[in-house]
């Protein structure tokens, strides 16, 4: 007239939880969130074995009711079955973008499911994220659910459920880093001679650190220019601008820098010692003297750029095409090709120089060296020729240049 509890999946929960049940008693199973019994009603009921002296030997079997309200019978163990299942490498994340790939092992039980995407927590300023009205309801056995655009850098949970309240997955994820906005705060101190900026906020990426490209032209010698590439780490909002002559001329440019890469440039400029308007200085480049067109000569007046010649010796002479002044900045920062006698004047190395003292320097004499060549140089022709010294430490390329110029 009964039968013993049975004995299937340990995660099964039956009500009303007995060991022994009635025949034809309807018994209810569930499972752990997340899981779904094969069936969720069964009632127990027995059948002849065999006939044992002519009477018959009966066994106890469970029946369970399927999706069209039908009973079956149970051959083989009811266990939790994990309803949803999320197709493992189908992640995707970018930085404005979640999306996944999920299939129903279920498919009675997947009706009415629906994904939402939401805001893991609160944002707080400078740092304000919306949150996302994003929900859609899954259809079938399988699919794809990519959220709407999302914020970069911006903590999400991704909840695949049933109503009213069953979790079938959830995931907690970040969207990936992204460039970061231009700076937007940056001013000189009259006082230290320093630039200052306000540090960015990490909203689209962790700040790692600043770039910094300053341009500083001289007031007093026209054909002095200094190039200064720095990155400096994100813990530093002060820089000294290089010390120079009342009236120097300062270009600086600043991006942030995320694991992305550098974000948008701001542009500042900056003149020393004066409440004036900045104005760019212009680039008036040295004249030389005894030039042969028939020997393809000129001689150039050379002098030590660096403070301490004895310490920074090397200097590059660079020939190039007829300088305008952002041919200057482009030819003091470049890197010079090979010369090629087919596209002269291009811009190429005549030669390296240790310099530590005034010298003329016959430009043009044909001599070669490893990675240059003082060519001839051909009458008709304009010439820009910078005189240029390097400097390179860990965090920063220093690039200073002095420009002749003259015509075959």
């Amino acid at each position: 007239e009964t039968c013993q509890r049975p004995w299937w999946d340990s995660r099964l929960r039956l009500a009303p939880d007995q060991e022994n049940y009635k025949k034809n008693e309807e018994v209810m199973l569930s499972c752990p969130e997340g899981f779904q019994p094969s069936f969720t009603k069964i009632k127990c009921s027995s059948e002849v074995q065999s006939i044992s002296h002519g009477k018959p030997v009966y066994r106890e079997v469970w029946h369970g009711r399927d999706s069209r309200g039908g009973w079956i019978r149970i051959w083989s163990n009811v266990e939790c079955v994990e309803v949803l299942q999320v197709v493992p490498g189908t992640l995707e994340i970018s930085s404005t973008s979640i999306k996944l790939n999920w299939t129903c092992r279920l498919p009675d039980a997947c009706q009415r499911m629906r994904a939402t995407c939401r805001l893991a927590g609160p944002s707080f300023p400078p740092c304000e994220a919306e949150e996302v009205k994003g929900e859609e309801r899954l259809h079938g056995r399988k699919g794809t659910f990519t959220c709407p655009p999302l914020q970069p850098f911006t903590d999400y949970s991704v909840t695949i459920s049933l109503p009213p309240s069953t979790i079938l997955f959830t995931w907690l994820v970040r969207t990936e880093e992204t460039v970061p906005d231009k700076p937007e705060k940056l001013w000189l101190d009259p006082s230290t001679g320093s630039l200052r900026w306000k540090a960015l906020p990490s909203c689209k990426g962790e700040i790692i650190g600043y770039q910094l490209n300053i341009t500083t032209r001289s007031a007093q010698d026209g054909s002095f220019l200094e190039m200064e590439r720095l990155q400096l780490n994100s813990s530093v909002t002060e820089y000294p601008l290089p010390e120079h002559s009342p009236g120097s001329s300062y270009v600086v440019t600043m991006q942030g820098l995320t694991a992305a890469g550098a974000g948008a440039a701001s542009l500042w400029e900056f003149q020393t010692n004066s409440w004036d308007t900045p104005r760019p200085l212009d680039i008036s480049c040295r004249s030389v003297r005894d030039i042969s067109p028939s020997q393809g000569t000129a001689v150039l007046p050379l002098r030590p750029i660096a403070p301490h010649p004895e310490v920074v010796r090397e200097h590059q002479l660079i020939v190039a095409a007829m300088h305008n002044g952002t041919a200057v900045e482009g030819a003091c920062l470049g890197e010079p090709q090979p010369f090629n006698a087919s596209r002269q004047p291009s811009t190429y190395v005549a030669a390296v120089l240790n310099l530590t003292a005034p010298m003329d320097f016959v430009l043009g004499s044909g001599t070669r060296g490893q990675g240059y060549h003082n060519a001839a140089l051909r009458p008709g022709s304009d010439y820009m020729v910078l005189l240029r010294l390097i400097h390179r430490s860990q965090q920063a390329e220093k690039f200073t240049c002095v420009c002749y110029s003259f015509s075959v």
